[in-house]
């Protein structure tokens, strides 16, 4: 078994490669998690969040649990709980002030695209939370309207960091992002809001790693019946996980199936819409025709 490269930053990449690690390490052993918990004297449940990442797993338990799984090598029993390590170092998303007012895909979310080498965004009416200027975020949760303050004043601040974490960080990820046509015609913002943030998408599309496209209404049907996603992709691509959010909540999708499904949609998509340049000059013209 090859020997697991420690990452150098975020928790999220190393608690991904951790859990990935332990079960290849067990399906290659030939062991179900109802066994390894049974061995270990664990719930089954205990063994299922340390393999979908949902918990930090302490040095003891995870020597136990390397040592069930067959990884005995004391120099890859060494980076492994080296990893152990770095997934649970803390960044600036688990301040209880952020933290608290986070789900739990979220709170995962922001860890990843701290990472991401590769964003695919896909977003039918709304600007993606990175992107939004703080006036154009504060009317789409006026549009929800039935969060608290705190809650509310600290998702914001979330998206405002999100967006420095992905655009202003050293070697940033290439962020490839397709609205609908339909982005144009739905204002949930007033006019000056809008205008303002439409010259902010015109902006970014300066940024040599920024991709922004249009996808005419002739060509969106099925990437509208999929609704909002984004597809993260780590440093192998075959590492990719998937982000669905509605009104009602969102999640974390690792299924390497769904994922492919996406993509592939994703990619026809991008491959009917209008270019870059198409695209700048329709929202030009949108905001000269219907916002001013």
């Amino acid at each position: 078994m090859s020997v697991v490269e420690v990452p150098s930053d975020s928790p999220a990449a190393a608690r991904r490669r951790l859990r990935l690690a332990l079960r290849r390490a067990r399906e290659t052993k030939g062991l179900t998690q109802t066994q390894v918990a049974e061995a270990l004297d664990w719930s089954l449940s205990k063994v299922q969040r340390i393999e979908s990442g949902d918990v930090r797993i302490s040095s003891t338990d995870l020597r136990a649990l390397l040592d069930r799984v067959g990884i005995t090598d004391s120099a890859q029993v060494t980076r492994m709980v080296e990893l152990g390590r770095a997934a649970r170092r803390k960044g600036w998303w688990e301040e209880p002030k952020y933290r608290d007012h986070l789900t739990p895909a979220t709170r995962q979310l922001v860890q990843l695209e701290g990472d991401a080498r590769m964003i695919r965004v896909f977003q039918p009416t709304l600007v993606p939370g990175p992107l939004q200027t703080r006036p154009y975020a504060e009317a789409v949760f006026d549009v929800w309207g039935d969060l608290p303050a705190e809650t509310r004043e600290a998702r914001i601040a979330v998206r405002m960091q999100r967006r420095a974490q992905i655009l202003d960080r050293p070697a940033p990820p290439q962020y490839h992002l397709i609205f609908d046509e339909s982005i144009l015609y739905h204002s949930p913002a007033e006019h000056d809001v809008m205008v303002d943030q439409f010259n902010k998408l015109l902006a970014f599309r300066e940024l040599t790693h920024i991709s922004i496209r249009i996808v005419p209404f002739d060509y969106s049907t099925r990437l509208v019946m999929l609704g909002q996603f984004m597809i993260i992709e780590l440093d192998d691509p075959a590492d990719s996980v998937l982000y669905r959010e509605s009104g009602f909540g969102d999640d974390l999708i690792h299924a390497s199936d769904v994922i492919d499904r996406h993509r592939s949609i994703f990619e026809h998509g991008w491959l009917n819409a209008l270019s870059d340049a198409e695209t700048a000059a329709l929202i030009q013209q949108k905001i000269t025709k219907i916002y001013t």
